[in-house]
């Protein structure tokens, strides 16, 4: 048994990084079940498509709306209270739902404000979390520290978490409400054991929070490397989303793989998301930063060539598992390299820049992938994905070994945060 936890959180990593690992684990098997839990009481309540899609819409709403103060939040209050405060505000929320349930008196306009609530939680919560790990972790086992929480993510979020919150959704439509409640206050638990220094991590909180905010903003574009890493990001999770906003079409339309196969395509991803956070380390060992960035984005441009010719199922899956191990490896990577880069005190409003381009990417790429297949067919989204990644990546190829070693550029030039 203790090799299998050295294997799984080396004793090097810390205590601290061994109670977070396993409160995210409870976290995140929380996350999974209310992943199918959601929809199906959303369904339970309403069949029309659009207060359905407003349902999925409220989850990411809050990142969009909150993202950058919750980031602002996180680098003026304690990080750790802030998480604990959050996440008792969810559970309270799912009591109140729950309580609705067993009584009768739940509709939808009561669930999907409930889901705003939960989302806008998750937000503070997150982007509090995410600033643990660089306070814990010495920032050369930050790659397998991140590694290790994903492979947590991958497992429980998206392999476990999903039939559990189904199967107790038959039992009881308040049941798998009731476990999220349970799997939140665990880790909560567990969070508050984790030795994190007391306080705020700034001396100096005079500041408006608008300030702040534009202090984050202004550290990162005044970091050449860390800015073009979220350029990167935001223009690469726009193409991806394109495509994949015709995933399941193409899956149906084009691959004829009928349901089961867009299951079966989804699995596959994740599926090679875990077979790359377990390889990760041995990457980092072995493999350049700067070459392994490379391997990874130019993985992403061929896999989006490769849908765009392939008709064959068996092929669009093992692409899909390649898909899951790079694109799991590249997370890890991109994650570590900027928490090694951005100060502590700009963690927090550094990383939720990061979050809203990640959402506001999301956004775009999925409206631009309608717009692209209502005009050119479902394939005209991966043609599209295909030019856009590679143009990027053509313009930013020599950078992206400065990218890989942003940490050196901070400590030889320096902080770049505006002064006061």
């Amino acid at each position: 048994m203790s090799r299998v936890i050295e294997a799984v959180a080396p004793a090097r990593l810390g205590p601290g990084f061994r109670r977070l690992m396993v409160s995210a684990w409870f976290s995140n098997l929380g996350d999974g079940i209310a992943l199918a839990a959601g929809p199906l009481l959303v369904a339970s309540q309403t069949r029309s498509p659009g207060l359905v899609s407003m349902a999925m819409l409220l989850v990411g709403l809050p990142w969009l709306l909150f993202g950058l103060l919750a980031g602002a939040v996180a680098d003026r209050v304690d990080r750790l209270r802030m998480v604990v405060v959050a996440n008792l505000l969810r559970c309270a929320v799912l009591a109140v739902l729950c309580a609705t349930i067993l009584t009768g008196a739940v509709d939808i306009a009561l669930v999907l404000g409930a889901m705003f609530v939960l989302g806008t939680a998750e937000v503070f919560a997150d982007t509090a979390y995410r600033t643990f790990l660089p306070m814990l972790v010495d920032k050369a086992d930050l790659g397998i520290a991140n590694a290790r929480l994903q492979a947590g993510f991958i497992t429980l979020n998206q392999f476990a978490g999903a039939p559990i919150g189904a199967a107790l959704f038959a039992v009881g439509m308040a049941v798998p409400f009731g476990a999220e409640i349970v799997c939140g206050l665990l880790g909560v638990i567990l969070a508050t054991r984790i030795a994190l220094p007391p306080g705020p991590v700034r001396e100096d909180v005079d500041t408006h929070v608008l300030r702040d905010i534009g202090d984050g903003v202004r550290w990162l574009m005044g970091h050449a490397a860390i800015r073009t890493l979220a350029l990167v990001i935001v223009t690469f999770n726009i193409t991806w989303a394109a495509s994949w906003s015709m995933l399941v079409l193409y899956s149906l339309d084009v691959l004829h793989m009928g349901p089961v196969g867009y299951g079966l395509l989804t699995t596959a991803s994740a599926a090679g998301g875990l077979v790359g956070t377990f390889l990760y380390g041995w990457l980092e060992r072995h493999v350049p930063l700067a070459t392994l960035m490379r391997a990874c984005l130019v993985l992403e441009v061929l896999m989006h060539l490769a849908f765009a010719l392939t008709r064959v199922p068996w092929i669009a899956v093992l692409i899909m598992f390649g898909f899951g191990v790079y694109a799991f490896a590249w997370g890890t990577l991109s994650q570590a390299v900027r928490q090694r880069a951005v100060p502590t005190a700009y963690q927090g409003r550094v990383g939720s820049v990061y979050s809203v381009a990640i959402f506001g990417g999301t956004v775009i790429g999925s409206g631009l992938g309608g717009l692209i297949a209502e005009h050119g067919g479902v394939l005209a989204p991966f043609w599209f994905a295909f030019g856009g990644s590679a143009l990027t990546l053509a313009l930013v190829w020599r950078q992206l070994g400065h990218i890989a070693h942003a940490d050196v550029d901070t400590r030889v030039h320096g902080s770049v945060a505006p002064a006061g």
